[in-house]
């Protein structure tokens, strides 16, 4: 675990591995996003800004979700609320954000709403894929205690002050669970694009497939917070 590759000398300026995996992840998104727009025969261009739009919306609803779930830790180490930007957030404020912007952004530009859905899913299911790799760096969204082989141990003393990851102790890998389970689903989903028999039928494939492996995982994850049985705010 890394949760910063280095300091910036001179400015004691972390530059954060999950950032720059963040980063990456939106680039590989929209890439693949405006290839399987020109593909799909759709204006790429504005499909690739929506792509912006959303990716900045998932992002920003993430942090607020995970600031609701963990309010009173934040109301009682107010220094912390920098931590944020080094975790993950929570997922499904992220889903929430992004279809919210995309709904409107769709509207707005009168861009047909099943279509746009299909070549948006692969590139988004790919950001979560690199995106998870910085959750491993992070530290967040851990697993439970585990004996199997590929258990992982966390030592970062740093990543424990600031997304509560469990030191110095085996761990099961969920990061790297689900970043496997987003990297199967999207070539899944790039083998069905060319061979879909309806508009929405590639959107609605990743929310099946992803839902079901996110339950799965689910069931080996420690980070209550930020996971489907998240610790309510009350």
């Amino acid at each position: 675990m890394h949760p910063n590759l280095f300091r910036i000398p001179g400015l004691d300026w972390p530059l954060h591995t999950y950032g720059l995996l963040l980063a990456i992840a939106f680039l590989a998104g929209l890439w693949i996003t405006a290839r399987e727009a020109r593909r799909a025969k759709l204006d790429a261009d504005r499909i690739v800004d929506m792509g912006v739009w959303v990716l900045v919306a998932g992002l920003i609803g993430a942090k607020l979700l995970l600031l609701v779930v963990d309010w009173r830790f934040y109301t009682r180490n107010p220094r912390e609320l920098l931590s944020i930007f080094q975790s993950g957030g929570v997922f499904f404020g992220g889903l929430a954000g992004g279809i919210l912007v995309a709904w409107w952004y769709a509207r707005r530009h009168k861009l047909p709403g099943w279509a746009t859905a299909d070549v948006l899913a692969p590139g988004v299911v790919l950001g979560q894929a690199i995106g998870r790799l910085g959750c491993l760096a992070a530290g967040c969204c851990y697993g439970k205690p585990a004996t199997v082989p590929w258990a992982i141990t966390f030592t970062s003393v740093e990543a424990s002050r600031q997304v509560g990851t469990p030191l110095d102790v085996p761990l099961h890998p969920t990061q790297i669970y689900e970043s496997a389970a987003c990297l199967i689903i999207f070539g899944l989903l790039l083998w069905l694009a060319p061979r879909k028999r309806f508009h929405g039928q590639i959107v609605l494939a990743y929310v099946a497939l992803y839902s079901v492996a996110r339950f799965v995982i689910e069931f080996f994850r420690g980070d209550a917070a930020r996971g489907l049985w998240g610790t309510p705010p009350w």
